[in-house]
């Protein structure tokens, strides 16, 4: 699954990306909150088990979008959603769903002028986080092991030296 990301350190608060957004959907269905002097988004995570889509009286929502023609407009994704990312414009919910559709990819990170913003793919990130595991423990098995008595040892030296100052 895909999901947009913000490098916090590299934004500016310039907001292009919530312009961006209303201006395709009249509507910013991401917002940059500033806290202690740096910027974080706030932007559908579609959550495996969203809380949206489980409460939702019409089953206009769905993980990564909403199905606006089904949608009465209730706001109860409003009230259960963790991270405040649903919203309510002209009597519908709103929420991320990448700028499905649009080839040139989500219009947020499109005018991002820093280049804090980013589409993830989580899966391909878990796999790379994985290999990068499995690389340290193949190289930590190369590596010389100590006995249990090196390690008392090494540990004795160290308390004696500790000791002296």
């Amino acid at each position: 699954m895909e999901k947009i990301i913000i490098q916090s350190d590299l934004c500016d608060g310039c907001l292009d990306c919530e312009h961006a957004c209303s201006g395709l959907y009249g509507i910013s269905r991401i917002n940059i909150k500033e806290v202690d002097s740096k910027y974080y988004h706030v932007v559908c995570q579609q959550c495996e088990t969203a809380p949206c889509v489980i409460i939702c009286p019409t089953n206009a929502m769905e993980q990564d979008k909403v199905i606006t023609e089904e949608c009465i407009g209730c706001g109860l994704c409003v009230m259960v959603c963790p991270f405040g990312a649903v919203y309510i414009h002209d009597r519908k919910a709103n929420k991320c769903d990448r700028c499905e559709g649009i080839n040139e990819g989500p219009g947020c990170i499109q005018s991002c002028s820093k280049r804090a913003l980013a589409l993830i793919d989580t899966d391909m990130l878990t796999s790379q986080k994985q290999q990068e595991y499995f690389s340290k423990l193949v190289e930590m098995e190369k590596r010389p092991q100590k006995s249990f008595i090196d390690i008392i040892e090494t540990s004795a030296k160290a308390n004696k030296l500790l000791d002296k100052k």
